[in-house]
């Protein structure tokens, strides 16, 4: 009995989606190794051993008292009540009252403990996993939506809390329950239970045929809606560009037809599902029938006493009971295995690559920066970059033009080790920068970005996120020397006003400078600067150029722009085209040079004066 009841949850056939199309002799892939999946979230769970034993001799105990209770009641029914022993029936119904009670106190003691289980066990997985992230490479993050991770970390491991809070219990219990309930059945009458249990192959193809279609429904549930997450992540955040152009149509229809696919897997899961508690209830009443039809023909030929009859009865009720609680968790179990399995896709792919064995740190960095035929491609056979080949000395400014796609950010990127080399070096102050800690490499480097990213704060920790033991004052004259101080005392609360993620209540270029404070603050060596003066009225770039001269000063410095006003005095200008150097030179030698960057200079002037 026991090996029938487990099969339901180690079927190796995975039902087909519906919603997409294979040819008749394909087959679609199964969902990933539920059985693995298990295995790992018990892994978990074995970390606390010791509250676990206790949950499982509880499990025993409650296990052991519910089949005692129906055994008495049929003990008091031939041994008292046939025979009119009413001072055995009271001390039998003291015994069974007492039974119950113990049973109940078990049930409580184990849910509580498993509760605390449960929760530990997810913490140390919501903890695991968002730690992961923090170790993942930027092209992971590069090539996912922000709203599906977060549906794994939030949703998905949601679900596995909440079975592991009811349902590992439940089929702890369940199994013993059916154990204990056969043997017992079977030391009363074996022939009755052998008719009891014709029952089981009729159970047994009802649910193999269910679970069969219900596995990947459940796994395409799961992952439409970290899709529709997503997709709500990504409206939300950019509701500006879909208002300006008008999209609400759009953004609502696609929205609509995501919502239609998940609605469509999650209602045919949950109707699949749900044809397993009708069957068991179906086939429960039909054990009972048996038992009752069968047991009235044994007991008028003296085969069995009255009150087997009716421990059997309850039996047979205990009987199906595990199975109708395990179908009734079936919904819960394929549905956290689903999720489990998502949060483990993240936990299983590869973190940042390690430092290699020998890197060390630099105490002090001049900012002197080389790149020696440097060369990388995003997807292999396709170059970004190549041949790259450039000196930077001590405290120049280097500015990287160049149309759209050519590699500007590209060179940051691989300069920060965001990306790694495919072939040449790149070196600082002589060092090849694989040959340096990333966290000491990025230590020296400070970062104004277009899009200034704020985080959910007052204005003053927004600032020290450059530094995070920088006093008050460092934080304020950080501020002053990026012409943010007087902005800052005009808000309400000046420099304890709450921020939110997104910035706002402040404009684009307040932003900007409290990017620049915070860069200040850092003290980095290299700056990089990517189009920190874009979207920016004339006003407030100039505020943010003086800030950035004040930043520059004394700093290796490389600077993405496409207003070329804004580089001109920069000591090296790369023009890059195609991934490759084409230019090299000052602003003056450039334009007499009459090549690219006069053109692209010349273009721009005429296009600033119509």
């Amino acid at each position: 009995m026991f090996k029938e009841l487990t099969k339901p949850f180690k079927y190796k056939k995975i039902a087909l989606n519906q919603d997409q199309q294979t040819t008749p002799s394909k087959k679609k892939p199964r969902a990933k190794n539920w059985g693995g999946t298990i295995k790992r979230i018990w892994r978990y769970l074995s970390e606390q051993k010791g509250l676990l034993s206790l949950v499982l001799i509880m499990v025993v105990i409650s296990s052991g008292l519910g089949l005692l209770g129906p055994f008495l009641i049929g003990v008091a029914i031939d041994d008292y009540i046939v025979n009119r022993d009413p001072n055995g029936f009271i001390t039998l119904l003291v015994s069974l009252i007492c039974v119950y009670i113990f049973f109940s106190i078990s049930l409580w003691l184990q849910n509580v403990w498993m509760i605390g289980i449960a929760q530990k066990t997810v913490e140390r997985m919501r903890n695991q996993l968002f730690r992961h992230l923090h170790r993942l490479p930027i092209p992971f993050f590069d090539k996912r939506q922000h709203g599906e991770l977060m549906s794994r970390i939030t949703n998905d491991i949601e679900n596995v809390s909440s079975t592991l809070n009811s349902s590992v219990i439940q089929i702890f219990s369940s199994v013993l329950t059916l154990v204990g309930t056969i043997s017992v059945m079977i030391y009363l009458s074996p022939l009755l239970t052998l008719i009891t249990l014709t029952i089981i192959p009729a159970m047994f193809l009802g649910i193999r045929w269910i679970t069969n279609r219900t596995g990947s429904l459940f796994k395409e549930t799961q992952k439409n809606l970290g899709n529709l997450n997503g997709y709500i992540e990504e409206t939300v955040s950019g509701q500006r560009i879909v208002k300006t152009f008008s999209r609400e149509e759009k953004v609502m229809a696609e929205f609509i037809e995501k919502s239609e696919r998940l609605k469509g897997s999650a209602f045919w899961a949950q109707t699949f599902t749900g044809f397993i508690p009708k069957v068991m209830n179906v086939l429960n009443n039909l054990s009972f029938a048996i038992i009752a039809g069968v047991g009235g023909i044994f007991a008028l030929n003296g085969m069995i006493s009255i009150g087997a009859i009716v421990i059997f009865a309850e039996y047979s009720r205990q009987f199906t009971r595990p199975l109708n609680d395990l179908a009734n968790q079936f919904n819960t179990l394929l549905s956290a295995v689903a999720g489990a399995e998502r949060v483990f896709e993240i936990l299983d792919h590869e973190e940042e690559e390690n430092d290699e064995q020998n890197a060390g740190e630099l105490s002090t960095v001049n900012g002197e920066v080389e790149f020696k035929n440097a060369s990388f491609s995003y997807e292999k056979g396709e170059d970004t970059v190549s041949g790259l080949t450039f000196h930077v000395q001590p405290g120049q400014s280097v500015a990287l033009v160049g149309p759209t796609g050519a590699g500007k950010t590209t060179v940051i990127n691989l300069l920060s080790r965001f990306y790694e080399l495919d072939q040449g070096m790149i070196l600082i102050d002589g060092n090849e920068i694989s040959s340096i800690k990333r966290s000491n490499l990025r230590k020296h480097m400070g970062f104004v970005l277009q899009d200034s990213f704020l985080f959910e704060g007052t204005v003053l920790e927004n600032i020290r996120y450059g530094r995070l033991d920088a006093t008050d004052e460092e934080v304020i004259e950080a501020a002053k020397l990026a012409n943010a101080h007087s902005f800052i005392k005009k808000l309400p609360n000046q420099y304890m006003m709450k921020l939110k993620q997104d910035g706002s209540g402040i404009s684009q270029g307040q932003r900007q400078l409290l990017s620049i404070a915070r860069a200040i603050l850092a003290d980095p060596t290299i700056l990089i600067l990517d189009e920190a003066t874009s979207s920016i009225d004339t006003i407030t770039e100039m505020k943010i150029q003086e800030a950035l001269q004040r930043l520059m000063e004394g700093r290796t410095s490389f600077v993405i722009a496409h207003r070329l006003n804004t580089i001109q005095n920069a000591d090296i200008i790369l023009v890059l085209k195609e991934g490759k150097i084409i230019e090299k030179g000052t602003h003056e030698e450039l334009l007499n040079s009459h090549g690219f960057y006069y053109e692209m200079y010349h273009s721009k002037v005429e296009d600033d004066a119509v």
